[in-house]
């Protein structure tokens, strides 16, 4: 599951390089203009319900792509793919038909879960049918096999072909500092439902399932719901990812306190027990068996990828970046299917075209720039994945490039905020460019929601790309603190990831153009300079880099 938007932007800022940190300052970058007319019909086009929510490798792909190949063309850029505009991205499509139940036994009586209502279940697994029968079932804690921190949910368990329980987050999410053995109100990967999936997948689990809380998961059970069902995406592989555990999957939390409780056992004791080191994994005397029945069908989808040359280093890339895709024809609301992603992301490739525009009104800066929209990021990152390990250009020629996430539609704020700070070099461009509009860079508000891992910048961050990841804030300039706190709160919790996530024509775009100004200054600073900046010497992706680079 992607990560949740706020209205407030969310700015990823993908930067490569291997210089040192004591880099020349270079001279200042004009903000441009940046046309809000472009914003409003880019996005209520998108949006629209005749693009029918934009799933990819449906029929309205084709119309999206070809939109979107169009407004680039229009603003100025060249087919960016050798010549094409098109990158495929070879999905298959698994669509697990709505009768699939949880049954476990041994227990004091035996229980039945409800799909959708008590638990949400699916595969990674290419194949048609997935059976498992009687399995034991394990609660692992926080499922976290984390060497270098001295933490191991698995030391002493053995849990191959059986079902693991396992809690949300961090063991320290509730640590109201960043003190703690894994970064404590901030949550690290670790605390993903995608790194808890791998894990139990390298450990052999036959099936996975992470309990749902609202607080550590930053999104309700409905958001799990629209998500995790109907057809999903993976990328496809020769060997339809028979290392994957067969089942992965969600309960509620009131279903996971019924099927710990006829075990004998408490949710509660057992996650605090789980938020300590040296935690043992509890068997619970329990089996599960679930049967899904699957229907495959193989399309490839596409990323664009628009190209505005360089003058005199054309062979070295600033990337930009937004994913076109949304969740299509959805779980429906007061009988409404189409999920239409009008902030999430329709407005983030607004900002695409309407930064091409400005580049092609500003010329051609120095370095060559690409715009790419990348497909299937609510199905997990699928299209920037792809494109991070087949780059239409080479990753060690890879300078700089922001992803944009959703616009702020709220107006203007006076604070912008660093999602993971302390990694990269690239914190002096961003800085550079927040001083230029007189705002200010502030702590981040929501650390524990993992926002660094949940974006597409984060495909190019583990191939070795530096990133930059800043939101514009909470401090509006019409209403403060409260009210962009508490419009952020309600997008959430009554628009995020479904129907109601529409166009709306009382938006106020002015905090969109100066962020996008933001986007500008950095990318133009970084394609009309020299600079090749790093990872600081103690991010993990910093040795990815410096191999990809030739250097150390």
């Amino acid at each position: 599951m992607p990560r949740t938007k706020s209205l407030a932007l969310p700015l990823a800022v993908l930067l490569a390089g291997t210089a040192s940190a004591a880099m020349a300052r270079p001279a200042a970058v004009a903000a441009p203009a940046i046309s809000v007319e472009t914003l409003k019909e880019v996005t209520q086009t998108l949006s629209s319900d005749a693009f029918e929510g934009r799933a990819p490798t449906t029929p309205a792909e084709d119309k999206t792509v070809a939109y979107i190949a169009d407004r680039f063309a229009k603003a100025g850029l060249k087919p960016g793919n050798k010549g094409g505009w098109y990158q495929n991205v070879p999905l298959a499509e698994i669509t697990t038909k709505p009768d699939v139940t949880l049954n476990v036994t041994g227990g004091k009586a035996p229980l039945s879960f409800a799909y959708k209502q008590d638990m949400v279940v699916k595969t990674y697994q290419i194949q048609p049918r997935i059976d498992i029968a009687n399995a034991d079932i394990v609660f692992v804690g926080y499922g976290i096999n984390a060497p270098e921190r001295g933490w191991n949910d698995y030391a002493g368990i053995d849990v191959r072909g059986k079902v693991v329980i396992i809690l949300v987050n961090d063991p320290d999410w509730q640590t109201q500092t960043l003190d703690g053995p894994f970064g404590g109100r901030a949550m690290t990967y670790y605390g993903r439902w995608t790194y808890k999936y791998e894990e139990a997948a390298r450990q052999g689990a036959a099936a996975a399932l992470i309990v749902h809380d609202t607080e550590p998961a930053a999104y309700g059970f409905n958001v799990v719901v629209s998500s995790n069902t109907g057809p999903q995406l993976e990328l496809d592989a020769a060997d339809g990812h028979m290392d994957q555990s067969k089942a992965i999957g969600w309960l509620t939390n009131d279903a996971a306190r019924r099927l710990l409780a006829a075990a004998g056992q408490d949710l509660d004791t057992l996650s605090a027990a789980a938020k300590v080191k040296g935690f043992k994994a509890v068997p619970l005397g329990l089996k599960a068996s679930m049967t899904l029945e699957n229907a495959i069908r193989r399309q490839a989808s596409k990323n664009v990828v628009g190209l505005l040359p360089g003058r005199t280093r054309p062979d070295e890339y600033i990337v930009y970046s937004a994913h076109w895709d949304h969740l299509g024809r959805c779980e429906p609301v007061s009988g409404d299917d189409i999920c239409n992603g009008a902030l999430d992301n329709a407005s983030g490739i607004a900002g695409l075209v309407a930064l091409a525009d400005a580049y092609r009104t500003q010329g051609a800066p120095e370095r060559s720039v690409l715009f790419v929209a990348v497909t299937a990021e609510e199905s997990g990152l699928l299209g920037s994945q792809y494109y991070a390990t087949n780059p239409v250009e080479p990753l060690a020629k890879t300078v700089a490039g922001l992803n944009m996430d959703g616009l702020n539609v709220l107006g203007r704020t006076h604070d912008v905020v660093v999602i993971g700070p302390g990694k990269s070099e690239l914190e002096d461009n961003l800085k550079r460019a927040v001083l230029a509009q007189n705002r200010m860079i502030v702590p981040e508000p929501t650390p524990e929601k993992g926002s660094f891992y949940r974006s597409d910048h984060f495909s190019l961050a583990k191939v070795g790309v530096p990133t930059l990841y800043f939101d514009s804030g909470e401090d509006l300039l019409d209403g403060g603190k409260a009210a962009g706190r508490a419009a952020a709160e309600d997008y959430v919790k009554n628009r995020y990831h479904a129907p109601s996530d529409e166009y709306d024509p009382k938006w106020n775009w002015s905090g969109a153009v100066e962020d996008l100004q933001l986007y500008y200054r950095i990318g133009r600073e970084l394609a009309d300079g020299s600079a090749w900046p790093n990872w600081y010497p103690t991010a993990e992706f910093r040795a990815t880099r410096d191999q990809s680079r030739g250097t150390k």
